[in-house]
């Protein structure tokens, strides 16, 4: 769906950008708040727009400070890591328990933490000049809110992103449904890459011409929970549930199972309608997958993991290590899926709310900044969504790069590629843009508040390609 451009100059990637005229939209007919009736319809009962909380509060303290993690061993590679692991603590607490973390800050600069993916109250959200104020060296916020969902999600800074990410801050939150059946492991992965230099330095430039010149940051190393060529236990038989999260700041993952079949359950947290095969999935920055994997009975040795796609060489991700001579029973159960998922078929008949104009122009403080209307920066509110109803955003991207881009505190479901029904039965809250395309997405909004909108490659992001809109 989605092409792979090789790598061009600056001069190309700026030419011919076109400028933002903004979307007028019609008032709206009887036919169409008809429509918009009915897909909201369709929607009730997706997910919960409130959870009462029940009365637990999980508490935990992050420190973010530099410390050295071994990346490539024998190598120590200096790293800003909380509580001295990289990635971070899995963070795990029951749906309906209340998360507090209290989160500081040994670090020479200001920090926040974002919590991607989860519907927190808005002034929870990290985003500093949108939610609260930076978090200055030697200082600490306390985070605390009670996730809506079950799933898989993540959290890492939203203030210099593009260096402390990559410096190795960010972790896993683990939000634990009792409904859901029991797998013999529960395993989360965290991919990411780094770019070394002299060994297994971190090459200390950030957002270079040649990032935004590009899809931002691609490292030369891959890792899963911060370790090159990790090989995980497993036992022949084991059903395993493996959460994948894409910590990148640049890269796309495309994981492969070396002769296993491993079916999505989940994507950026949310439960499929049905549970769907692996095959070719773009795991962008920010982007989650939730598999449900069969160790079969015959294996042994060890099990490649791969990445391929992309015109990029294939990227080993793990080994899946089969312990010799040892066979399990294989847990038996229906697999999780979502209770309700909209169709939506006749989405694309409702009016295009707003079109996001994704491209490029020269200057800023980087050289090249990353626009979104022609704009840059969070201070560009560039929509207003109605609360609980039903809305249809557009991306249309007019550079050749990639731009997966991420919405706060909502999920949405992809309905079109450039113009073309999409057919997806899961939620997003991060969606690959192409170079030259144009998707189409859906969502009903139940979070108010000012939510940022912004490409999840963190160099185009830093660059400018970030703006807000809000819910009301």
């Amino acid at each position: 769906m989605i092409k792979f451009p090789g790598p061009i100059t600056v001069s190309v990637l700026l030419t011919g950008l076109l400028t933002f005229s903004e979307f007028a939209a019609a008032t709206p007919s009887a036919d169409t708040a008809v429509l918009a009736q009915q897909l909201e319809q369709e929607f009730n009962g997706a997910y919960s727009e409130r959870l009462d909380p029940v009365g637990k509060v999980r508490s935990f303290e992050l420190t973010a400070a530099p410390a050295e993690w071994g990346v490539v061993p024998p190598y120590r590679t200096a790293v800003w890591a909380y509580n001295g692991t990289v990635p971070g603590p899995v963070l795990r607490i029951k749906l309906g328990e209340t998360l507090r973390v209290k989160l500081t800050n040994k670090l020479a600069q200001s920090t926040t933490m974002h919590w991607h993916g989860i519907r927190v109250p808005n002034a929870m959200d990290g985003v500093p000049g949108v939610t609260q104020p930076p978090i200055k060296p030697g200082g600490s916020f306390t985070y605390q809110f009670t996730p809506k969902d079950a799933g898989t999600f993540w959290f890492h800074p939203h203030l210099n992103s593009p260096e402390q990410i990559e410096r190795g801050l960010h972790g896993a939150l683990i939000v634990e449904d009792s409904k859901e059946p029991r797998y013999s492991q529960d395993l989360v992965w965290v991919m990411d890459d780094w770019l070394f230099e002299n060994g297994a330095s971190i090459y200390g430039q950030f957002v270079t011409g040649h990032d935004l010149a590009h899809d931002g940051r691609w490292g030369n190393v891959v890792t899963v929970n911060g370790k090159y060529l990790p090989s995980i236990p497993v036992k022949a038989g084991e059903r395993l549930r493996i959460r994948l999260i894409n910590a990148a700041n640049g890269r796309v993952f495309s994981p492969e199972f070396d002769g296993l079949s491993p079916k999505v359950i989940a994507v950026d947290g949310m439960p499929a309608g049905a549970p769907f095969p692996l095959s070719r999935f773009n795991l962008a920055p920010g982007n989650r997958l939730d598999l449900d994997l069969v160790i079969p009975k015959e294996a042994a040795g060890q099990l490649l993991v791969v990445s391929n796609r992309f015109g990029r060489s294939q990227q080993t991700l793990a080994f899946l290590d089969v312990a010799a001579k040892t066979v399990v029973k294989t847990p038996t159960f229906e697999p999780p899926k979502a209770a309700h998922f909209p169709a939506w078929t006749e989405a694309l008949a409702a009016p295009v709310a707003h079109e996001f104009i994704l491209n490029a122009e020269r200057g800023g403080p980087y050289g090249i900044s990353w626009t979104i209307d022609g704009k840059t920066g969070h201070e560009n509110v560039a929509a207003t969504l109605p609360y609980g109803k039903f809305s249809r955003l557009r991306y249309t991207n007019k550079s050749g790069r990639l731009h997966p881009m991420h919405l706060h505190g909502q999920f949405f479901k992809l309905l079109a590629v450039d113009g073309e029904p999409a057919q997806e039965n899961f939620w997003r809250d991060t969606l690959l843009v192409g170079p030259k395309q144009s998707v189409d997405v859906g969502l009903v909004p139940l979070d108010k508040g000012l939510w940022a909108n912004h490409c999840h490659i963190l160099e185009h992001a830093e660059a400018g390609m970030m703006s807000t809109f809000k819910v009301e």
